[in-house]
């Protein structure tokens, strides 16, 4: 005989018990969001690209943790949380890394985003006894470094940041680029009324610089502001309307007056708007450089790119003294540094290319680390090229590079030369004596399945995300 006090005792305990699975079960489904930027041409679309890939396959990741110890069940894309965020096209950027002809793909233009599901067993016993599997949601957000490098904009006036651009442009290599943009400035008085086509034609001069400055054999890699080369659905807008004066005229409805407004409404709209929708909600970040690209450059090529790194790590102090954590309340505690291409040196000179891009970062890394966020370099390569060999060229052994340089059509062993330990490490009198060649993507990348060959992709991993994954 049943009774029925029982029944509704016994349902209202299953109900209960499932509760508690499910509220365990959210406790233990976290998310976590990465940003992914890159200075000029580091790379960034095919490090997603073989993120993704390899925590799909998770054949290729053994110094991620949560791989070798055998936890990670699988891994899952879906749909990204933010829907007004273009999503990344993984699929296309595969497609043409692993195709019949394999080619690098085109880089993006502006943000994406793609959603990465991870179900692992955590490796703590309290946590396997709540709920023996449990998911970790991956938000990778891809944006340019141009981005970045436009954050410190927002503690600079118009007149300061006037003119420390003013004085960069007057100097080698930027002097030549900039020389019309400098020409039209001698020709104007900052102090009289304004005029659209006045504003209008110093903001196009100014833009066609930064345009030379980004198609520079130089690398050049400070370009402010970003959307002047990535304007996106802002091309036109009044907003891209402005550039450095000279002087500090804030006479009423002067051209002065006009660009200053202009400068300020970038700041709020453009800047503001993409560091508090986006930046301020990442927890990890990982910032990809060229340092070969760099130093195939020269020293000019060089100092540009300390600069730039120098500024990209402002966005990262925390504490009393992080200008932008009273902006933003931004909570990013792990940053890494990676120097990308390391497949087009020979292995042996790797962790000279880690030592170079440490010193270049090293006195701001200082800073950020006594104030709570971790700070790490790495030489790595997103997509593995080469191989490392040894041939004996006039009766000493050389460590060599062979792969299939851009332009040719079959293999080739090339010495790429050694990697300096010191950011000025050129020879007086040679300019350029580095000559670091691009190479293409190796046929068959996919032909195993187990995912896309790298350098330390999973080391990288690890550094962001290995406690999440514990």
């Amino acid at each position: 005989m049943r009774i029925p006090i029982f029944d509704d005792l016994r349902d209202a305990g299953s109900r209960i018990l499932e509760q508690a699975g499910d509220l365990a079960g959210g406790l233990l489904e976290s998310d976590v969001r990465l940003g992914v930027t890159g200075l000029r041409r580091a790379g960034k679309t095919v490090f997603v690209t073989t993120l993704v890939e390899n925590l799909l396959k998770a054949g290729r990741l053994p110094f991620l943790d949560v791989v070798s110890s055998g936890r990670l069940q699988g891994a899952r894309l879906r749909p990204q949380p933010d829907p007004d965020v273009p999503r990344f096209d993984y699929e296309g950027h595969l497609a043409a890394l692993t195709g019949p002809d394999p080619h690098w793909p085109e880089p993006t233009r502006g943000i994406g985003q793609l959603r990465l599901s991870l179900r692992y067993r955590p490796g703590s016993t309290l946590k396997r006894t709540v709920q023996p599997v449990t998911t970790l949601n991956l938000d990778i957000v891809d944006y340019p470094g141009e981005w970045l490098l436009d954050l410190p904009l927002l503690r600079q006036s118009f007149a300061e940041w006037s003119g420390l651009t003013l004085t960069l442009a007057a100097r080698p290599p930027r002097d030549a680029l900039s020389s019309s943009w400098r020409g039209w400035l001698a020709t104007i008085d900052p102090a009289a009324p304004a005029e659209e086509e006045v504003a209008r034609r110093g903001a196009a001069l100014y833009t066609d610089y930064l345009h030379a400055c980004r198609r520079a054999d130089t690398l050049l890699s400070l370009i402010q502001p970003g959307r002047f080369v990535e304007p996106g659905d802002l091309k036109d807008a009044p907003l891209l309307t402005f550039c450095p004066l000279p002087g500090s005229q804030r006479g009423r409805g002067s051209l002065w007056q006009l660009m200053e407004e202009r400068y300020e409404a970038y700041k709020t709209s453009v800047v503001r708007r993409f560091f508090s929708d986006h930046f301020a909600r990442l927890d990890r970040q990982i910032v990809l450089i060229d340092v070969l690209g760099a130093l195939n450059a020269g020293p000019a090529g060089m100092a540009d790119m300390k600069r730039a790194l120098e500024m990209s790590l402002e966005p990262f102090r925390h504490g009393s003294a992080g200008w932008l954590d009273w902006l933003f309340g931004t909570r990013i505690d792990r940053v890494l540094f990676a120097a990308t291409k390391a497949d087009h040196i020979a292995s042996h000179q790797h962790t000279s290319l880690r030592v170079l891009l440490d010193r270049l970062v090293g006195d701001a890394r200082g800073a950020i680390r006594y104030e709570g966020a971790a700070v790490e370099t790495m030489a790595i390569a997103a997509l593995k090229c080469t191989e490392s060999v040894v041939t004996e060229h006039e009766g000493r052994q050389l460590r060599c590079v062979r792969g299939v340089p851009v332009g040719r059509d079959r293999p080739t062993i090339l010495f790429p030369g050694e990697i300096p330990d010191n950011a000025d490490a050129f020879p007086d009198g040679q300019e350029r004596p580095y000559n670091f060649l691009p190479f293409r993507p190796p046929a068959d990348l996919a032909r195993d399945g187990r995912g896309l060959p790298h350098i330390r992709v999973d080391q990288a991993l690890q550094f962001l995300l290995g406690d999440y994954l514990e």
